[in-house]
């Protein structure tokens, strides 16, 4: 039997309840949720919703919603996320990926095809899902990835996602400690990382959603720089000549960031990229002309 409520009349009630519950973009959690049930886009969610909202997938929306309402995230509970343009899927032993770290994909991208790189040589640290190194291979004509993760856990669920995505055969996936199982002949034209960045003060502030995050993939000491101190120290040992370091960096860290490259004559320059919300996110830097 069909439910008598209209579509847009349910949509809005239902993202009512994730108002309540504290949640931003409500209405469009609302509608992800039913895409995701569906198995349609958001154009055909709004042609064909009114038909298929029946008893039974409001009872299985229900279900979801009971859950989100808890703060607990939705990419958990539907089992994907979305990153550029793909489907990705997640479970608590990653991180949810989020637009900043797609900007650091996105400028990555830009730097090899406006350099012109042949055969790009590409180092993913802390891999997480995969959506760096995944997103790096299916975008870059002939480009090798070595993506690092010290998570077993987080190594499969990486796996899986270059498997399903098509991306298994340019990425190679190593257990390790950042640059601790990298020989030292190895070279790289990127080096790509999305750190831990969290302080331990700040930790204790973070929305419940992101709380849900591994605490690895998060907090990095006193001051959130533990992680981004071990790039600074070893990156350049393995950038390529004409390469280039990327990583994101947290709220109010750039200054600090900065600092840290002062001082001999590792790095060459530095640039700092402002994400949507006009801040400082992302770090590249390049240690010769």
């Amino acid at each position: 039997m069909e439910v008598k409520e209209k579509l847009p009349r349910f949509i809005s009630r239902q993202a009512k309840s994730l108002e309540e519950a504290g949640i931003d973009q409500a209405k469009a959690e609302v509608e992800i949720i039913l895409c995701h049930l569906l198995d349609l886009d958001r154009l055909h969610l709004y042609l064909d919703g009114n038909r298929l909202l029946t008893d039974s997938l409001v009872a299985q929306f229900d279900k979801i919603l009971q859950r989100r309402v808890t703060r607990y995230p939705l990419q958990y509970i539907l089992k994907e996320a979305w990153f550029y343009g793909r489907k990705f899927y997640v479970c608590p032993a990653v991180m949810v990926p989020t637009p900043e770290t797609e900007l650091l994909c996105e400028t990555a991208i830009g730097f090899v095809r406006q350099k012109n790189v042949t055969k790009p040589q590409v180092l993913d640290l802390g891999v997480g899902s995969g959506v760096i190194a995944v997103t790096m291979a299916k975008e870059l004509e002939d480009c090798s990835v070595l993506a690092i993760e010290i998570s077993v856990e987080a190594i499969e669920v990486a796996k899986r996602n270059a498997a399903d995505l098509g991306a298994a055969d340019k990425i190679e996936f190593r257990q390790s400690d950042f640059f601790s199982s990298i020989s030292e002949d190895n070279m790289f034209d990127l080096i790509l990382s999305n750190p831990p960045y969290v302080s331990k003060k700040e930790y204790e502030t973070l929305p419940p959603e992101v709380l849900a995050d591994p605490q690895i993939a998060l907090l990095a000491g006193d001051e959130g720089l533990d992680a981004i101190k071990t790039i600074l120290h070893d990156a350049p040992n393995y950038l390529a000549k004409g390469g280039r370091i990327m990583f994101e960096i947290g709220y109010g860290q750039a200054e600090a960031v900065a600092a840290l490259t002062e001082g001999g004559k590792r790095y060459q320059s530095i640039v700092i990229i402002k994400d949507l919300n006009d801040i400082d996110r992302v770090v590249i830097l390049s240690c010769d002309e």
